[in-house]
């Protein structure tokens, strides 16, 4: 698919463009309204391709604890069989918890760990099911009380009888971001990792405790553009840090619902190079 198409997209995914702003635009691209609309669902999310995980050795609950003032929402995954296991919050994208961010969820489970998919939209009563009223409500949270329940989300992990008191965390775009923020912000985190977040403000990452791990698509330029000032600080302070940049493919690339974004080869090995810092840092 033309590059340009692509770029349009994630404009759209992450700013204020309305649907009719962002249909008009693809039209002029595709150069009609019928080829616009045909394009589309190559574009959009379709949750019914996400990769399921074999759940017969998974134990999985919706848990609520509390956050800033509200009541978080999340969905829990661990092992069956397994005890003291170390924990893993997962941070969802800029739509809210959807079924991808479910499964990525489990996945983490499936690997050994006590996985916690935060819904970052509880103070709205949870994500909906229009994603353009899930980005719309990610829009208008208060960014110090959100911070603050994914910090509280943390340590509802960290205090789990069946955890072993060490906590990691992974987010994607939006929730790359949070783990970034979320390494400057707990101290006590043993491993972040970001896929295609914006990155934290360099004077804040000498407040970086974690182990760090940050995975970028080479053809995503807009998030890509922070990555020098952020390695420079990381390097300067002496940070634990690695930095993967995938060429050739783009923002959101491990989102296996995405057609025209995902990439297989990417998506796996930025996995496994996740979970074996997992496996090092919280087992």
């Amino acid at each position: 698919m033309d590059q340009k198409i692509i770029n349009l997209y994630d404009e759209y995914t992450h700013s204020q463009i309305s649907r009719k702003d962002f249909m008009k635009k693809l039209a002029i691209i595709t150069g009609s309204s019928a080829l616009a609309m045909t394009v589309l669902p190559l574009l959009e999310n379709n949750y019914v391709s996400a990769a399921a995980t074999n759940e017969d050795q998974l134990i999985i609950e919706n848990v609520t604890y509390p956050g800033a003032g509200i009541e978080m929402k999340a969905i829990l995954a661990r092992p069956k069989n397994k005890k003291i296991l170390g924990t893993v919050l997962v941070i969802h994208e800029n739509r809210g918890l959807n079924q991808h961010i479910i499964e990525v969820t489990k996945r983490v489970a499936a690997e050994g760990f006590i996985a916690l998919g935060v819904d970052a939209l509880s103070p709205f009563g949870g994500t909906p099911a229009d994603e353009d009223k899930g980005r719309e409500l990610i829009g208008k949270l208060d960014p110090a009380n959100n911070l603050q329940n994914y910090i509280l989300s943390l340590n509802y992990l960290k205090n789990r009888k069946d955890g072993n008191s060490k906590t990691g965390c992974i987010g994607f775009c939006w929730g790359g971001a949070m783990a970034n923020k979320l390494a400057v912000n707990y101290p006590d985190l043993g491993a972040a990792v970001a896929y295609y977040g914006s990155q934290p403000a360099a004077e804040d990452v000498p407040k970086i405790k974690a182990s760090v791990m940050l995975h970028y698509g080479g053809l995503d330029e807009r998030i890509n553009a922070g990555i020098p000032a952020y390695e420079e600080a990381l390097k300067s302070n002496h940070i634990d840090y690695k930095i993967f940049i995938y060429e050739g493919v783009n923002h959101a690339f491990n989102n296996d619902t995405s057609a025209t974004r995902y990439n297989a080869t990417a998506a796996q090995l930025s996995w496994k190079r996740t979970i074996d810092l997992f496996h090092s840092k919280l087992d």
